[in-house]
This record gives C-alpha cells, sequence and structure tokens, in this order.
C-alpha cells in the first residue's frame, strides 16, 4: 500500500561554515537553512533543506512551506502528483523565488520518503546507480593572496579544480587573481563566476582578456536574463560559457538553450523544481547534448549526477554538513554518493537542536 503524507515539520536553523565564503554583496560565515521532515502513515520520513542566501529569507520559506501542509496531508507518496498539486496551486502567482524554492524542497523530501520506503538509495530508486563524480570546491572573493591561500588549501585537501569569483574593478585585477593561483598552485583548473556583476561591454572585453587563460566555464558574467548577451560570448569566445544556477523550471532552460545563450548548465535543485524538476532538466540537456552540472547541495545533486546522462561537475559547497549524520566527503576531487535508502539527507538531531532558531 502506498503511503499518505500526514504532516510537514518545518525548522530553521543557521549554522556555522567551515570557511567563510565571501559574494559581492554578502560573507557567508554561516549557513541559514530550512530544514523539513515530510511524515508518513507507514513511519517513513522524507527529509529535505534549503539554503535560504538571506536571513530575511527564512521566516517566509518557512511560513509557506507550512503553509502547504493542509494542500498535501492524505495525499499519497507520489512525489509526481505532489509535485503538480503544488505547481497549480501556485500557477496564478508564479512559479519563481519563494514559490519554487517550496516546491523544490517539498519534491526533495517526497522523493527522500519514497526511496527510504522502498529501501534504495535515491539513484537506484530512478534506475540507476551511485557513481564517483568529478567535484570541484569554490572561493569567495578576497583578492589575489587570499584566493591563492584558499586554493592552496583546498589542494592539499585533494582538489584539482576550483571555481574562483572574479568581478574585481579591472580586468587586471581578475588576471591577478588567477595568476596569483598558478604561482600558488601550478596546474590548478580554474572555472570562474561573475555572479552576474558585468555591462554587456564590460563582459566581452574581459572574456577577451581571459580567453588565454584556459578556463573550463565563465560563468553569468552578465544577468542570468540576457539570453541575447549570453549568446552572444557563446558565439565570439572559445571559452565555454556557464549558465543555470538561477533558473527556476525547466522552461527557464529550454528558452536559454533555444538561444544558444550556454555551453553547458549548472542547475540547483532546491530552485528548479526538486527532484522532479531536475529529472526534466536532464532529459532536455540529454536531447540538446548539452553537459550539465549541480549547484549547492552535494548529497542528493550527488544521486542526481549519477542518473544524468550528461553529467559534468558537481558542486562541492559544505552548506549543511554540520548538521547532517553522514556529511558526503570529496577525496582527491572525487566524491562518492551515498548508498544508504534515501537522498543521503539526514538530521543529527543534537546539533539540529543546537543551531535551530525558533520561528
Amino acid at each position: 500500500m502506498t503511503p499518505k503524507i500526514t504532516g510537514l515539520r518545518v525548522r530553521a536553523a543557521v549554522v556555522p561554515r567551515p570557511r567563510p565564503l565571501i559574494f559581492h554583496t554578502a560573507k557567508f560565515t554561516k549557513s541559514p537553512l530550512l530544514l523539513l521532515d515530510l511524515e508518513t502513515d507507514a513511519g517513513v520520513t522524507g527529509r529535505a533543506y534549503l539554503f535560504c542566501y538571506h536571513d530575511e529569507a527564512v521566516a517566509p520559506l518557512v511560513a509557506m512551506t507550512r503553509n502547504m501542509e493542509p494542500l498535501l496531508v492524505g495525499m499519497d507518496l507520489e512525489p509526481l502528483a505532489i509535485n503538480r498539486k503544488i505547481w497549480s496551486s501556485f500557477r496564478y502567482l508564479g512559479m519563481q523565488g519563494i514559490a519554487a524554492m517550496v516546491l523544490s524542497v517539498i519534491d526533495m523530501a517526497a522523493w527522500d520518503a519514497l526511496a527510504c520506503s522502498a529501501g534504495l538509495p535515491l539513484a537506484r530508486l530512478l534506475g540507476g546507480t551511485a557513481k564517483p563524480l568529478a567535484t570541484y570546491d569554490s572561493t569567495g572573493l578576497g583578492g589575489p593572496d587570499s584566493v591563492a591561500r584558499e586554493a592552496r588549501e583546498l589542494a592539499d585537501a585533494g582538489f584539482a579544480t576550483i571555481k574562483i569569483k572574479l568581478g574585481y574593478p579591472t580586468a587586471d585585477d581578475d588576471l591577478a587573481v588567477i595568476r596569483a593561483i598558478g604561482a600558488e598552485v601550478p596546474g590548478m583548473k580554474l572555472m570562474v563566476d561573475y555572479n552576474m556583476r558585468l555591462s554587456n561591454i564590460e563582459a566581452a572585453a574581459r572574456m577577451a582578456a581571459l580567453e588565454p587563460e584556459g578556463l573550463l566555464w565563465v560563468e553569468e558574467p552578465l544577468d542570468s536574463g540576457d539570453l541575447d548577451g549570453h549568446a552572444a560570448l557563446a558565439r565570439d569566445f572559445r571559452t565555454p560559457i556557464q549558465m543555470g544556477e538561477n533558473w527556476w523550471n525547466v522552461q527557464d532552460m529550454a528558452r536559454a538553450v533555444k538561444a544558444q545563450a550556454t555551453d553547458c548548465v549548472m542547475i540547483d535543485i532546491g530552485r528548479i523544481g526538486g527532484v522532479t524538476g531536475w529529472l526534466q532538466c536532464a532529459a532536455l540537456a540529454e536531447a540538446h547534448g548539452v553537459p550539465l552540472s549541480s549547484h549547492f547541495f552535494p548529497e542528493i545533486s550527488a544521486q542526481m549526477m549519477s542518473v544524468t546522462p550528461t553529467a559534468h561537475w558537481l558542486e562541492f559547497l559544505e552548506w549543511a554538513s554540520p548538521i547532517l549524520t553522514e556529511p558526503v566527503s570529496a577525496a582527491n576531487g572525487i566524491l562518492e554518493p551515498s548508498t544508504r535508502p534515501g537522498s543521503g539527507v539526514e538530521w543529527d538531531e543534537a546539533a539540529v537542536a543546537r543551531y535551530e532558531i525558533k520561528l
């Protein structure tokens, strides 16, 4: 008999990060998280979390997720039907922002519960098997000396590939960071991320300056909505353009692929519609022969990358590790997905109690 949903337990926690991560607009020394337990009448609980980006976003995300409980209680544990019901309920609000994130976390928890009820890792439930995955870690801003030190630390931890944030005042400043890493860790492979900081003119100038550096990709130099601008960069330069972490659904990806705005794609399972949305994007990526990488959420992303035909790189960023019983780890740049039932997310309740905030 198919389990039925009996309730949603929604909590919030602010968890310390192992290393500060400096963005253009914020310095993350802690991770504001939403924690979801999707409970069923079979005694099986599905778990998932969201990285909320801003402290101010935690309360509305928690409130809206809790508000989904009356809609879902009594439903069969059928993730595709659950996803469609939530999507339909948000149709006039629009499936972006908080609405998309709420859909995503509930979808992730539903799939986790289904995999746990079957006694299978999520990748196995989806018809595949857990595979070793090429992974990279990321650094923030901070200037040449700081970023070079981080690169050395990551190299010592076994990473041969890292992603760095650029968007310093000048192209020469960007190049100084790249070259400082090359001097500190010769042979380190790099992706770079501009986090949508550049104008079209400046993006073209910096792409030209970066062209000789042999970068694996340049990520979102322009606003994520500027498909024409990204398409021009993809057409005019050899260095691949990467987009996708800011897409809210497969329709966003379809528009970017149609516009030839990106050479490869990176999706965030906490925004794209959870497991269901990921599967839609993976099918689209396979149809167009586009390499697909993950953004954040290494535990469940590892399960999904294992069943993605065009799987490329897994991003290793430990937002939730301090509150998980078995956080994933990467050895020599390779991540082995969890092989226990579910998505790999299970709370260390003592740690959750230590970091929980009451809302």
